[in-house]
C-alpha cells in the first residue's frame, strides 16, 4: 500500500484581510477606500521565474537550484516574483489593506508586498494584511513572491486587490529628514557571470551592484530605488551601487532597520547580520535561516565591479555601508555610469570611486565648475554628494525630492 502524500492547502483570502473593526479605528475616521484588483499577466523584464497561465500565476520551474532563482542567496528553495507596475492613487493614502487569493501545497509559500511613493522615494516593501504608511503615499505598488520547497511543492495565486485609503489615526507628523545609518559589515564578492539577480538583471562581467539579505530593499530592474552606498574601511573610496540581488545567506534579515521593524533576528544589535552573529558568536547555532553552517560573517555581496573597480578590492573585506534610502532629501539618478566621484567640480581631480548606472545619490547642493557634455547635455554644474564629493551633473537623469540649492 503506497501512503499519499500529506497535503496542505491554504486560503490566503481569509487571512489576509484586516477589517476596520481588527484596527480599532473609528469609521469616521476613514475617507472613501480605492480598491483595484492588481494585473497578475507576466510581463518579463524584473518578473523572475513566474509565468501566468489558465488564470494562475505559478513558478516557471519549480526545482530547487533552479538557474533561474536569485544568484547571490543559494538557498534549497526555487524562488519567483511578479512586480506589478505602480498606480497613481486618486488622493494620497495612509494604509493599503491586501487580500491575496493563493493555493499552496506541500511546502509551496507566497506572499504579496507593497510598498508606497511620498516625498520623492519609495517606502521598503512590507508584507502585512494591511500596511499603515504613516504619511500619506501618493503611489502604491504590488509584487507577489512564490517558492518551492521541493520538487513537487505547489503555488498558484488567482487573485491580488488592494484597497488604499486614507485614516486619520495612522497620520503622523511631519519629521525631519533623517540621516541613514552606516554601519561596518563584512564584504564578499558576488560574481556568478551569466546568472540572474533576484529582479531579473543578467549579471556581466564587472557588474555594478550590490545584494542585502532582505527583499525589503531589493530595487525593482534598472532601477536605483534603494541604493547602497559602500566605503572602504579606510574611506579612501566609495561607491554608490543599487540592490539589484538578494544574499549573502539569509534573504529575511534586514539587519540596518531597528527590532521594532526588523523582520526576522529582533533579539540582535541593529546594523549586526545574522550572519556575522552566527559566525563569530555562535548565534543560531551558527547557522543561517536555511540551517547552513555560515562559513564567513558577510552582511553585503558585491558585484564585481564594485569590488574590483569602485573600491579596488583584492579581497573579501569589512566596508562601511550606508543604507540611503532610509533617510530622505534630494536625489539624483546616474543615467550614466559607472560615473566617476571626484574631490572638486572639474576632470583635473582626483577620483574617489564611482556611482554605478541608476544609482540614486544623495546631493546636498551645487557649485560651478568645468564645462562637461554628457548623455543630459553640457554644463558647468556639479552636484555635491558630501563634502569632498563631486559628480557632473551631465551625467544626472533626474532629480527626486526637490530643488537642488547653490553652495
Amino acid at each position: 500500500m503506497i501512503r499519499a502524500r500529506s497535503r496542505t492547502l491554504v486560503a490566503l483570502t481569509a487571512l489576509l484581510t484586516v477589517s476596520a473593526a481588527l484596527t480599532a479605528t473609528p469609521a469616521h475616521a476613514a475617507t472613501t477606500a480605492e480598491s483595484w484588483a492588481v494585473g497578475l499577466t507576466v510581463a518579463g523584464g524584473d518578473d523572475v521565474n513566474v509565468r501566468w497561465s489558465a488564470g494562475l500565476l505559478r513558478l516557471a520551474d519549480a526545482r530547487p537550484g533552479a538557474r533561474t532563482r536569485p544568484a547571490a542567496t543559494a538557498a534549497p528553495v526555487a524562488e519567483g516574483a511578479l512586480v506589478a507596475a505602480p498606480r497613481t492613487l486618486s488622493r494620497p493614502a495612509t494604509r493599503v489593506r491586501v487580500a491575496l487569493t493563493a493555493r499552496t501545497v506541500d511546502g509551496g509559500t507566497v506572499r504579496a508586498q507593497v510598498r508606497g511613493w511620498r516625498a520623492g522615494a519609495w517606502t521598503e516593501w512590507r508584507d502585512a494584511a494591511t500596511v499603515v504608511f504613516g504619511r500619506p503615499v501618493t503611489r502604491v505598488q504590488a509584487r507577489v513572491l512564490l517558492a518551492a520547497a521541493r520538487p513537487g511543492s505547489v503555488t498558484t495565486v488567482s487573485g491580488l486587490r488592494l484597497t488604499a485609503e486614507r485614516v486619520a489615526a495612522d497620520v503622523a507628523q511631519p519629521t525631519a529628514v533623517g540621516t541613514p545609518p552606516t554601519y561596518r559589515v563584512f564584504a564578499t564578492r558576488e560574481g556568478n557571470v551569466g546568472s540572474l539577480t533576484a529582479n531579473g538583471h543578467t549579471i556581466v562581467a564587472r557588474d555594478h551592484f550590490v545584494a542585502l539579505p532582505s527583499r525589503r530593499a531589493l530595487s525593482p530592474l534598472n532601477t536605483g530605488d534603494y541604493t547602497a552606498k559602500v566605503c572602504t574601511a579606510s574611506g579612501s573610496r566609495c561607491e554608490y551601487a543599487p540592490v539589484w540581488d538578494v544574499g549573502p545567506w539569509n534573504t529575511r534579515d534586514d539587519y540596518w532597520n531597528p527590532s521594532s521593524v526588523r523582520e526576522n533576528w529582533k533579539d540582535l544589535p541593529q546594523g549586526r547580520p545574522e550572519a556575522q552573529a552566527a559566525y563569530q558568536y555562535g548565534y543560531h547555532g551558527g547557522r543561517d535561516q536555511f540551517g547552513r553552517t555560515v562559513l564567513n560573517p558577510a552582511g553585503i555581496d558585491l558585484a564585481d565591479g564594485t569590488f574590483w573597480d569602485g573600491l579596488l578590492l583584492t579581497d573579501n573585506a569589512w566596508v562601511d555601508v550606508t543604507y540611503l534610502w532610509t533617510g530622505g532629501g534630494l536625489a539624483g539618478r546616474v543615467g550614466s555610469g559607472p560615473l566617476n566621484i571626484r574631490t572638486g567640480p572639474s576632470t583635473g581631480y582626483a577620483v574617489r570611486g564611482l556611482a554605478a548606472t541608476y544609482a540614486n545619490v544623495p546631493i546636498q547642493c551645487y557649485v560651478l565648475g568645468q564645462t562637461v557634455s554628457g548623455p543630459y547635455g553640457t554644463t558647468s554644474r556639479w552636484d555635491r554628494l558630501v563634502a569632498g564629493q563631486y559628480v557632473s551633473h551631465a551625467y544626472i537623469s533626474a532629480v527626486y525630492g526637490g530643488t537642488v540649492p547653490l553652495c
